[in-house]
């Protein structure tokens, strides 16, 4: 899960593969029919090139966010890099197809299959028979057991982060040969296929010491089409080598080196050729293709041209360059940006031509060496492209269930009533030329197995329900309201406003607004007068529980007509007063303004979040509710306040799984009360949650009928949209700038990357037919 991209780390079975299961309710979708999966709303860009026309050796830089702490994916601190590595050295039973669904690797398996279900759900496995550790020993049975047993949750001296599915068998023996292995499970277990991908070897998970520690810094014995050579932490480079004794399609690539680059210096990085491939934000990724079709001012002195195609400042001697202008990100003309030199003329520090040298005598860079090396990082830009497809993963508005005015459903579905989500995605994605389609299922996405559009079961926008949801809640317009008072946000970072003006007791207050303004707080719709609804520019626009449970019966109320394709209580009871007065006025209960904190990381990487919220915010006015926007730091805003409950509104997103019986559960488990009165929420950061969810996934799990499971994973997604703890917006975009003679890389969407066939193209070939990055 993450608010602008993946993680946090311990959260998900893995980066790649996270959570994401899907259920409906008998009454509210049609189960019956594949055809409701759909297809992948966008398909790979990887510039797909038949090997033949792939060149043997190369290395391949390739930006990652860090050097991982640890190579055990397993670990509650392993993160995207571990589990990249992991795909490119380790064997794994099953990977995913470019539709999101697991398919067998031939490669370590001849096949695999549930050859008993009573007594017990038996599972075959018959391994390649070429398959060796790189260190010549066989893959077999052995390293099953070992994984089991480490994995299991029986032996508390292992720290293992999970251990969903291995708990649930009960031994694991070698068959009638070496190439063969039974695993007997306690419990019959659908997603048998999750389990054993990445498979580590049993001297990695043969003792709690080698599994706690073994696997930490490096990984001795590996399994893949690439072994890992070296990590440099000083450099912060991970670098992959070809495996000797790999027995499958060779590598092309000699080398793969993992470089641990911030998303703010990747564009410079790119222009000065010391990468071949990094994902990249919008902004970034616009100047990349502007450059590349020659727009880009090849004129040295063209404005932002001293600064490469990412809009950064000048790398320094290390290569590493500042940070971007923050008036680039949030999508301002690069010509409003300023050169080095126009930047020294406004601070009085321009010198002759004579005047060489800075204050402490250094020579500095003549005007002919800076405009030869900006036409150099121009050049090297003509040679990249941006590839982009859609993310496994979509963002979501959590609605935070477990006190004030969301713990009443009515509210929760009012809020989720106000939003136009198809808005939304167009405002996300249609600027970057990718499909701007709403997502409909907190389970899967669509082209995934378990997916169907299940939004139906609370509704789509329409403010006089929405209205009407209120005022049946009690929140009605008028009447005496208290004093709205700005309390600190958790973690202390918010400075507060009012009216959408910045406080005169901060240090900031007067200034112009920019990205040291990110932080604080303003109120949407406390002042109509003065409010201007969020536009899709990106830039700030500052302007009671009654205990009932409405999401049970699976049936909708419209007027009197009881209807198929929606939940009880979804709309107000015939009869109920929809609010009076404007849409942006005020509405209250017990004195109180219905106010909600809607808290948002600040900094570079969430431009695009905040203008979500600024968007959701002008919808939310029109029905009554007002928005306190707190930006806190991006350190704390995780912790701080969406794990520890510290909002009412937040912005972040979740990875979709292949596995969503297994992966989603905790996300959406009924939070349950502890000895000491607090919750137990596991991942369920919304509080919001149902019996019926729960055991509807539990008989999901437990079922081997495939077509079964995956109808009650559809009911139980309904029920989940009718509890209205979290409103899925739109799946995250893909933007990968790469090299364009590298081939079969790039944006991967669901695909897991196929590393032995990753390669740069021989010269005079070419690639496959048209990919999306070239129409």
């Amino acid at each position: 899960m993450s608010h602008d991209g993946l993680g946090p780390r311990a959260v998900m079975r893995s980066v790649t593969f996270l959570t994401a299961t899907v259920l409906a309710v008998p009454l509210l979708a049609a189960c019956g029919s594949d055809d409701q999966a759909g297809k992948p709303l966008a398909a790979q860009d990887i510039a797909s090139a038949a090997r033949a026309r792939v060149a043997d050796g190369g290395t391949l830089h390739w930006a990652v966010d860090d050097v991982p702490e640890t190579f055990n994916s397993f670990q509650a601190d392993a993160d995207a890099t571990t589990n990249r590595v992991a795909q490119a050295v380790l064997p794994a039973m099953y990977r995913l197809d470019a539709a999101g669904r697991p398919r067998r690797d031939a490669d370590y398996l001849e096949s695999a299959k549930v050859v008993d279900t009573e007594p017990k759900q038996v599972v075959l496995y018959r391994l390649d028979q070429q398959a060796v550790w790189s260190d010549g020993r066989e893959i077999g049975a052995a390293d099953f057991a070992a994984q089991w047993r480490a994995l299991s949750g029986k032996d508390s001296a292992y720290w293992t982060a999970r251990n969903a599915g291995y708990d649930r068998i009960e031994k694991v023996e070698r068959g009638r040969n070496d190439l063969e292995v039974r695993v007997t499970f306690a419990r019959p277990y659908a997603d048998w296929r999750s389990l054993f991908s990445p498979l580590y070897p049993k001297d990695v998970m043969g003792t709690p010491d080698a599994f706690n520690d073994g696997a930490r810094r490096t990984l001795k014995v590996t399994a893949g089409p690439f072994a890992l050579r070296k990590v440099d932490r000083k450099a912060e480079t991970v670098t992959l080598a070809r495996n000797p004794r790999w027995w499958g399609r060779p590598a092309k690539l000699s080398e793969i080196v993992l470089t641990a680059v911030p998303r703010e210096d990747r564009a410079s990085a790119l222009a000065a050729g010391k990468l071949d491939l990094a994902e990249v934000d919008p902004a970034d990724a616009r100047r990349i293709e502007t450059a590349a079709k020659g727009s880009a001012g090849a004129d040295a002195s063209a404005p932002g041209a001293t600064e490469g195609t990412g809009g950064a400042k000048k790398s320094d001697k290390s290569g590493k360059s500042g940070k971007a202008d923050p008036s680039e990100k949030s999508g301002k003309a690069d010509d409003e940006q300023q050169t080095d030199d126009e930047q020294q003329k406004s601070d009085g520090e321009k010198k002759s031509d004579g005047e060489k040298k800075n204050d402490n005598g250094d020579e500095q860079e003549s005007s002919d060496g800076k405009a030869s090396r900006a036409a150099a990082a121009q050049d090297a830009s003509r040679d990249l492209e941006v590839r982009r497809s859609l993310e496994p993963a979509y963002t979501q508005l959590a609605l935070n269930g477990s006190e004030g005015p969301l713990a009443d459903e009515r509210v929760r579905r009012a809020v989720a009533r106000a939003l136009d989500r198809k808005e939304l995605a167009k405002l996300v994605l249609r600027p970057l030329g990718l499909p701007a389609e709403p997502v409909g299922s907190h389970l899967a996405l669509s082209g995934q197995a378990a997916y169907a559009d299940n939004s139906g079961a609370l509704g789509g926008q329409d403010t006089a329900e929405a209205r009407a949801l209120l005022g049946d809640a009690g929140w009605v317009p008028g009447g005496p309201v208290d004093e709205v008072k700005t309390e600190k946000a958790a973690g202390g970072e918010g400075e507060k406003s009012d009216r959408g003006a910045k406080s005169s007791s901060s240090p900031k207050a007067g200034k112009k607004d920019d990205a040291d303004d990110d932080e604080g707080t303003y109120i949407v719709g406390e002042d109509d007068k003065g409010h201007r609804a969020g536009g899709g520019d990106g830039k700030d626009q500052r302007g009671g529980h009654d205990g009932r449970h409405l999401a049970q019966d699976g049936r909708q109320w419209v007027g009197r007509e009881l209807r198929q394709g929606g939940v009880a209580g979804a709309y107000a009871p015939k009869g109920t007063a929809a609010p009076a007065g404007s849409a942006s006025g005020v509405l209250a209960k017990d004195g109180k303004a219905l106010n909600l904190r809607f808290v948002l990381p600040s900094g570079e990487g969430s431009e695009t979040l905040r203008a979500v919220a600024e968007r959701i915010s002008s919808m939310l006015v029109k029905v009554g509710i007002r928005t306190q926007i707190t930006k806190v730091s991006e350190a704390s805003y995780f912790k701080d306040h969406i794990a520890s409950g510290q909002y009412d509104l937040a912005l972040y997103s979740w990875p979709a799984s292949a596995f969503p019986a297994t992966d989603a559960r905790p996300i959406y488990a009924k939070p349950v009360p502890a000895a000491d009165g607090s919750l137990t929420v596991e991942q369920n950061y919304t509080r919001v949650g149902t019996d019926q969810v729960d055991q509807l996934f539990d008989r999901a799990v437990a079922t081997l009928d495939e077509d079964a499971a995956r109808d009650l994973l559809r009911k139980a997604d309904s029920r989940i949209w009718a509890a209205a703890g979290s409103i899925p917006l739109y799946q995250r975009p893909q933007l990968v700038a790469a090299r364009k003679g590298l081939v079969n890389a790039g944006a991967f969407g669901f695909g897991t990357p196929v590393y032995e066939d990753m390669g740069f193209l021989k010269k005079g070939a070419v690639r496959d037919a048209a990919s999306p990055s070239q129409k």
